[in-house]
This record gives C-alpha cells, sequence and structure tokens, in this order.
C-alpha cells in the first residue's frame, strides 16, 4: 500500500470561483492532479487530503465536488480546512460520502498497518501572543482537538503500526520553531505529518524533519500539483 498527499484543491462544480485568476500554476491544474492520480494511485493506496477540498457553501453544494473523487482510485481520507464551510455535521457528511471516501474530525482510521488522524488547526502559531481573544479561543480549542485526534489514533494503534497525522494549517512557523500543536505531535511519536493550507510562498520548502518527524506541506498549488507520496521508515 502506497500513501499519497494532495490538498487545498478548492473544487467548485457549483460555486463560480475559477483558481486560474491566483496565477498559472492554477490553469487546468485538476486535469493535471486527476491525470496523475490515475496513473499513479492504486486501488488499495491511500490519498490523504488535508482540507479546503471545495468552495462549497452548504452540504448539499458539495456533492458534486465529491463524486469527483468517487471516479478515481484509492481510498480518500479528507479533514476539514478554513474553507470548507459546507463541513458541519460529521454524521451527515458521512451519509453522502462517496464509497472509499473516509472523514476525519477529532477521530482516527487505520488501514493496513497505517493509523490516520487529523483536524484543522489554526492560525497564528507564530504569533500566539498578538492573536485576539477569539483567535486565541479558536486556537486554544483546535489544540484540545488535536489531542483528541492523536488519544483516538493512540488507541487504535497497533504494535508496529505506523501513525500520520493531518492538520490543514502549518503545525509549525516559517522557521519550523516549536508551537503546542508541534508538541503535541511529537509526544505522540507521529511517524509523519502531512499539512496545507499555504499558497503562493516562493521558496518555502515542501518537505522537512523536525526532531525526526518528516513534514510535508502538499497544498497543490505549492507541489506543482504533483500528489506527494508519504514515505514511512
Amino acid at each position: 500500500m502506497k500513501i499519497f498527499a494532495i490538498s487545498d484543491l478548492h473544487l467548485s462544480i457549483n460555486n463560480e470561483k475559477p483558481m486560474d485568476i491566483f496565477g498559472p500554476v492554477w490553469d487546468g491544474y485538476l486535469d493535471k492532479i486527476f491525470s496523475q492520480w490515475k496513473d499513479k494511485v492504486g486501488d488499495d493506496d491511500l490519498v490523504l487530503m488535508a482540507g479546503d477540498l471545495s468552495w462549497a457553501m452548504k452540504l448539499e453544494e458539495v456533492a458534486a465536488d465529491l463524486r469527483l473523487l468517487e471516479n478515481l482510485p484509492g481510498k480518500k481520507i479528507i479533514i476539514k480546512g478554513n474553507h470548507d464551510f459546507w463541513w458541519k455535521s460529521i454524521s451527515s457528511l458521512r451519509a453522502i460520502l462517496p464509497y472509499k471516501c473516509y472523514a476525519i474530525q477529532n477521530d482516527a482510521i487505520r488501514f493496513d498497518g497505517v493509523v490516520v488522524c487529523g483536524t484543522r488547526g489554526w492560525k497564528g502559531v507564530e504569533r500566539y501572543e498578538s492573536l485576539s481573544p477569539e483567535d486565541k479561543k479558536i486556537y486554544d480549542r483546535e489544540v484540545l482537538r488535536l489531542g483528541m485526534t492523536l488519544e483516538n489514533a493512540n488507541k487504535m494503534r497497533q504494535e508496529g503500526d505506523k501513525l500520520i497525522c493531518m492538520i490543514h494549517y502549518p503545525p509549525v512557523d516559517f522557521y519550523h520553531n516549536d508551537s503546542a500543536f508541534s508538541q503535541l505531535i511529537e509526544s505522540f511519536k507521529v511517524d509523519a505529518v502531512v499539512y496545507g493550507h499555504l499558497h503562493g510562498q516562493k521558496g518555502l520548502p515542501t518537505s522537512f524533519v523536525k526532531n525526526g518527524i518528516p513534514y510535508y506541506l502538499t497544498s497543490c498549488d505549492m507541489v506543482d500539483n504533483n500528489l506527494t507520496e508519504i514515505i514511512l521508515d
């Protein structure tokens, strides 16, 4: 079983929000992603999608975007991003998910010796003290949610299992300094971290290792619309 990741697709079948207004990297980006997806991914492989899947505002609007995933190979695992306003109730979402598509919300899922958990995260890892009271409240709540998803993953984890944590917002700053998120990730001995959210950051590395844990930035424009293979040693 191989593991791939790609995030921030911002699908918009029922919403007129073309991404090519943000630059040439978005021209035909979905055709490139889906063509490569069909070439690289097998039916038993995993594809991790760390948020901002769709511009839809309501659950009934996102159904068409989800159907795009249904025809792609592999098992797709999604988490919520900051633009996924359609994601309200996890039970309602799971009721409409297509075959081999799974949603994580503060819990975890296990496939063939790999446990995947995830949550959204929040902005401000580099400037927590300067956040507004409301943003601090959300940040602190997201730290608690990360702890919940890691706890659930730990209960599910069997001897020899690898653990991947997905988080939409970067869990560290541009200089890879510690945050409450990264400290939790390290305390649970995560084997790899997949995140997204960032766009147009020229020169920013899309993978790095911090304290022995590989981190992968997988926003599609940041990886030139290529799926990233997640390597677990």
